[in-house]
C-alpha cells in the first residue's frame, strides 16, 4: 500500500540517520563559512532541483551537484562529511573513509547504525 503524500515509509532509525547525514554535511559546509554553506545549498536548489531534506534519498545527485560545484575539491568535502557523519553516528565500520566512495561509505554507515 503506499504511503500517502507528505508521509515516509522509513523506520524511525532510518529517519534519525538521515538527519544525522545532514548534521554532517552542514558541518562540513559550515567549516566553509555560514554564507558559503546557505550560498550551496540555494545553488543546490536552484541549479539541481535538490533541497537540503531530499539529498539522504538522492545521493547520486547529492554527489554529481557537489562535483559539479567544486570539481577535484569535491572529494575534500566528501571526506569531511564521512569524518563528520562517524562523529555524529558512532558506530565503526571496517572500511578506509581516504578510499572508498562517499556513496558506499554513507550506505555502510547507514547499516550499521540502523542494526
Amino acid at each position: 500500500m503506499p504511503t500517502p503524500r507528505g508521509t515516509s515509509d522509513q523506520s524511525p532509525k532510518a529517519k534519525e540517520f538521515n538527519e544525522l547525514l545532514l548534521s554532517a554535511i552542514d558541518s562540513a559546509l559550515i567549516s566553509l563559512g555560514e554564507s558559503v554553506k546557505q550560498s550551496i545549498y540555494f545553488h543546490l536548489d536552484e541549479k539541481f532541483c535538490l533541497k537540503r531534506n531530499q539529498i539522504p534519498n538522492k545521493l547520486n545527485k547529492f554527489q554529481e551537484a557537489i562535483e559539479q560545484v567544486f570539481g577535484s575539491g569535491a572529494r575534500f568535502l566528501e571526506i569531511l562529511i564521512m569524518k563528520n557523519l562517524y562523529l555524529n553516528v558512532g558506530v565503526s565500520i571496517s572500511i578506509d573513509a581516504d578510499t572508498v566512495s562517499f556513496i558506499d561509505y554513507v550506505k555502510e554507515m547507514k547499516c550499521a547504525y540502523i542494526k
